[in-house]
């Protein structure tokens, strides 16, 4: 097939890669312009613009692609579909009509449930034990189209927003290559979404990672992880910021009967590598953390270093 393929970070490289690997012509890449980035403010593009040109395919950066100009331009390209993984921007009801088979998106989650911008993140937040990928006509909602094709991706334990990505993201390119033929050859009956299982996730800022002591140590166990890489979970210690990279969440009667006598955010307990903080219910136990202009670093090189110990409040 002829593909017009949009995307713009990692997450959409893998299918990319996939599908030209797989025979499909794609026969343009549509991504966002490129910005600057850090301090040096160096002009960076996206990921999927250097996938495109390492294999010679035309690039299109549209500011804003609903645009009679970018429509127009979007246009020149031959296709038989275009394929949507994480691009950035809504596509008009116009473009959505444009190729013979329409759009189709490469989501990350088991739709109805997770629409919007982090799936991944909230998934692990809310303690899912699967999730997965979902490929979908897409229409003029938010991840509101018909339902092509699934394939679950179960959630470890220990699983982080960074892990789970990596895995769903080859998820979604080994089932948009799957899912291609079986769109030409007319073999996919279409499911709509039950509107009744359906949720929203906003996109993900600082804000979110801000510890709050008072909840339950597993509540903020799985906010560490599902915040890693990015925005991170963190706290405050003598007025610096602390992220929070790797903990277990402690339960049992011994747990309890030590959060109980604390105020929440206390540490309660320093070992060689590892210290305890109170939580409204339970201990978190901290292994790995990185204080305010420092490098991320485990829990007993830490120590080593520090003043910290039990009684010290965070937050």
């Amino acid at each position: 097939m002829k593909i017009v393929y949009m995307g713009t970070p990692d997450f959409s490289v893998g299918a990319l890669e996939a599908l030209i690997e797989a025979g499909h012509e794609v026969t343009a890449v549509v991504t966002q312009p490129d910005k600057a980035k850090g301090r040096s403010g160096q002009v960076q593009c996206s990921p999927v613009k250097e996938c495109a040109v390492r294999h010679g395919i035309p690039v299109f950066q549209p500011v804003r692609i609903k645009t009679p100009e970018a429509v127009e331009e979007l246009d020149r390209f031959e296709a038989d579909v275009y394929v949507v993984a994480a691009f950035g921007q809504i596509l008009s009801s116009q473009i959505l009509e444009m190729p013979r088979y329409g759009c189709i998106n490469i989501h990350a989650s088991l739709l109805p449930k997770y629409r919007g911008a982090a799936p991944i993140n909230q998934c692990i937040i809310d303690g899912e034990r699967e999730t997965g990928v979902t490929i979908m006509q897409m229409d003029a909602g938010i991840d509101t189209g018909d339902i092509l094709t699934q394939k679950k991706v179960i959630i470890e334990d220990k699983e982080t927003a960074q892990t789970l990505f990596d895995k769903l993201a080859q998820a979604g390119a080994d089932l948009i290559v799957e899912t291609l033929p079986l769109i030409e050859r007319g073999e996919i009956t279409p499911v709509r979404q039950d509107e009744s299982l359906a949720s929203h996730v906003k996109m993900m800022d600082k804000s979110m990672g801000k510890i709050d002591w008072t909840q339950d140590a597993v509540c903020i166990e799985r906010l560490v992880r599902g915040l890693d890489p990015w925005p991170s979970a963190y706290t405050f210690c003598g007025g610096r910021s602390v992220k929070i990279w790797s903990s277990d969440a402690l339960a049992g009667d011994m747990a309890e009967e030590t959060q109980a006598a604390a105020q929440p955010g206390t540490i309660v307990a320093v070992a060689k590598d590892h210290f305890d903080v109170a939580c409204g219910s339970g201990i978190l136990r901290i292994y790995e953390l990185q204080l305010e202009g420092k490098k991320r670093m485990d829990a007993k090189s830490f120590l080593l270093g520090s003043q910290w110990r039990a009684g010290m409040l965070l937050g």
